[in-house]
């Protein structure tokens, strides 16, 4: 009889850890519910500050992508209770912090959707969008948002 893993089971079998929801630094929540979807809003780093290309490497950012999704799926847990009420990751938006010769922002949110795959294997495929910018709040290498499908409650 094979044992089915939950994503909290895959995070731990990975070493990893989820952090403490990071407090909201404005007027906005964490996430919204709408139906059977869950937006979040934008999660920074941090641990890694500056602009990929000038004092981030390629590795950098693509760890702070991981810490990212870390920051996110945290967030998600805390909504939903578990994250084995996980339907489907929809689309992800990333964001780069970034001089405007870089051009591997694609490889740096690769350290959030491979993380994604990781732990809820096809579930965790997603639409993606991964952008560079001259600026985030705060200096944060990376921010990222995404929206996620959500099992529906029993008699919804």
């Amino acid at each position: 009889m094979q044992v089915i893993q939950t994503p909290e089971d895959k995070l731990e079998s990975l070493g990893l850890i989820l952090p403490e929801v990071r407090p909201s630094v404005g007027n906005y929540v964490s996430c919204v519910r709408v139906g059977n979807l869950l937006f979040t809003a934008g999660q920074g780093v941090d641990q890694y500050h500056g602009k990929l290309g000038e004092n981030l490497t390629l590795e950098d950012g693509y760890a702070a992508s991981r810490q990212s999704m870390l920051n996110l799926l945290a967030v998600v847990q805390h909504e939903l209770g578990s994250l084995n009420k996980v339907k489907r990751i929809v689309k992800l938006l990333g964001f780069v912090n970034c001089t405007e010769n870089f051009t591997d922002q694609p490889k740096v949110i690769n350290g959030a959707s491979d993380l994604l795959v990781n732990i809820f294997g096809e579930k965790g495929k997603h639409a993606r969008s991964a952008v560079g910018m001259a600026q985030l709040p705060g200096g944060t290498a990376i921010e990222i948002e995404m929206i996620v499908e959500i099992e529906e409650e029993k008699g919804d």
